[in-house]
């Protein structure tokens, strides 16, 4: 056997193996997409975009038989749903961390029969965060995402699952859900039902800081209040139109997403230090952090 054939049949296996805990989600009107078994007790990880409805949703397993599942829970800032048939005894595939960029990767997809294409590791980063978004980290490949694949691992070459591939996340690329995000996420829909994230109540829009207050603060910008909720925290914290925010906790705020990095889902119910500028001087307020519905 030739060393081009060895390596061939141990990327196939790799896929096989892969395979044997990924299995088929119909949970939309069009193509069925794709989901990864999360337990052995019956849950199922797949792409929160993809199930577009609540009932009548369908899991096709490696073996062939199908089974009716619940949502658990669901995370439209990860794209992730966590769902749940009645059995047991599942073949929970293999997980693995500690992905470097160049590393061979393939996205598995069973819309129906297993299918799966090569790529590589683009770039490793994050956090994502947008209107529709927020991801701590993301995977990004060369793979070809073909139509079902969202919700279906991203596997490495030894056909352990690395991620869990999503269309929604980005226009125009590649990106998958990390194997660490993965199990945070899913354990808060397991244990909640939703991820809780902290919610301030409040428009902004960056603005510099004048000179002697960026060397001051050691920044060049903050996020000047344009509106507050009526009756959120900040507007309970008295927080005010004009003020422009530097920090929050023990983070300096000098944009949007630093924002967005501060309020993590640990602050949700807790008091927190807000520093800003009001009139040209420095000021704390104290804010309790609500929870983003």
């Amino acid at each position: 056997m030739t060393d081009a054939q060895q390596y061939s049949d141990s990327l196939a296996a790799a896929v096989e193996k892969a395979a044997r805990g990924t299995v088929s989600v119909d949970a939309r009107g069009r193509q069925p997409a794709t989901g990864i078994i999360w337990s052995a007790q019956g849950e199922i990880l797949t792409a929160d975009h993809v199930v577009q409805r609540d009932d009548n949703i369908n899991v096709i397993l490696p073996d062939g038989t199908t089974h009716t599942a619940t949502v658990l829970g669901r995370d439209p800032g990860s794209d992730l749903a966590l769902l749940k048939i009645d059995a047991s005894g599942l073949a929970v595939p293999e997980l693995a961390e500690g992905l470097k960029v160049g590393h061979l990767v393939f996205a598995v997809g069973r819309p129906d029969d297993v299918q799966a294409t090569l790529g590589s590791v683009v770039a490793i980063g994050g956090p994502v965060r947008g209107r529709h978004h927020s991801l701590s980290a993301y995977i990004q490949t060369d793979v070809t995402m073909y139509p079902g694949f969202s919700g279906g691992p991203l596997v490495d070459a030894s056909g352990r699952i690395v991620g869990l591939n999503s269309s929604a996340l980005a226009r125009g690329a590649s990106l998958a859900v990390p194997v660490a995000v993965l199990r945070t996420v899913a354990e808060a829909l397991r244990k909640d039902g939703r991820v809780k994230r902290g919610f301030l109540g409040v428009s902004t829009q960056p603005v510099a800081l004048a000179e002697a207050l960026a060397e001051k603060l050691g920044q060049a910008t903050g996020l000047m209040v344009i509106g507050t909720e009526k009756d959120g925290p900040a507007d309970k914290g008295g927080l005010m139109q004009g003020d422009v925010l530097v920090g929050l906790g023990s983070q300096a705020v000098a944009e949007i997403d630093d924002l967005q990095a501060a309020l993590g889902g640990e602050t949700v119910g807790q008091p927190s230090k807000v520093k800003l500028v009001r009139g040209g001087e420095v000021k704390e307020l104290t804010v309790i952090i609500g929870v983003r519905e």
